[in-house]
């Protein structure tokens, strides 16, 4: 699957669909208006220049969040070197939406989140539908 940005400067290309996708509440997230699928960086393919904002609300923050440098959309983020990970993050948004069919929509509580335990959850997960998907 390839997306992009809506100026096209930035396109990334993801080997797989994914199983599900985070729409996190974390300040971060939300801000970023990111619909987040998880990759191995090396099945991630992206084309173009971005920009990137690491947070400066936190001592060691886990990641970059990365941006079209032209038209301000968020492309991706990738750990910070002193993450031991092997997993990034592509916005899912920048991809056609029919493509997210049959794709498991998770609402993680990211912003009650300590950073050490597993995710809660603020609703229900959700399937994307054919219909959820057609209309823009």
């Amino acid at each position: 699957m390839t997306g992009g940005c809506h100026c096209g400067a930035v396109q990334l290309t993801v080997q797989t669909k994914r199983e599900y996708v985070n729409d996190c509440n974390c300040s971060l997230c939300s801000n970023a208006g990111a619909l987040w699928g998880y990759f191995d960086p090396s099945d991630v393919l992206i084309n173009g220049e971005t920009k990137h904002y690491v947070r400066r609300d936190r001592k060691k923050p886990g990641v970059a969040i990365h941006f079209c440098k032209i038209w301000g959309a968020t492309t991706h983020w990738s750990p910070m070197p002193h993450i031991p990970q092997t997993v990034m993050g592509a916005n899912m948004r920048l991809f056609d939406p029919a493509e997210l069919t049959g794709v498991e929509l998770r609402f993680p509580n990211g912003r009650d989140w300590d950073g050490t335990s597993a995710y809660g959850y603020v609703r229900n997960h959700l399937v994307f539908s054919a219909t959820q998907t057609s209309s823009s």
